[in-house]
């Protein structure tokens, strides 16, 4: 690292934390912590953030091809 790094590594930054509003730490930027950061992370991989889906509301209904079994095929 850098000297100047040395300087700012852990130390507060400008910014607010997004889980809890603290300050920001330079080390877990943009959080204030490792806590935070995993929290965000256990969010992410939840699916917390998950974009929902509105092919419904559009009135786009999607059908997927029907499966046959053999004996239907063999007809």
């Amino acid at each position: 690292m850098t000297e100047d790094a040395d300087k700012t590594a852990g130390k507060k930054t400008g910014g607010r934390c997004p889980m809890c509003g603290r300050p920001t730490d330079a080390h877990y930027r943009p959080f204030c912590s490792k806590r935070c950061a995993n929290i965000d992370l256990s969010r992410w991989l939840s699916g917390g953030y998950a974009i929902p889906d509105n092919s419904e509301a559009d009135g786009e209904e999607f059908e997927l091809p029907s499966i046959r079994d053999d004996d239907e095929r063999e007809r």
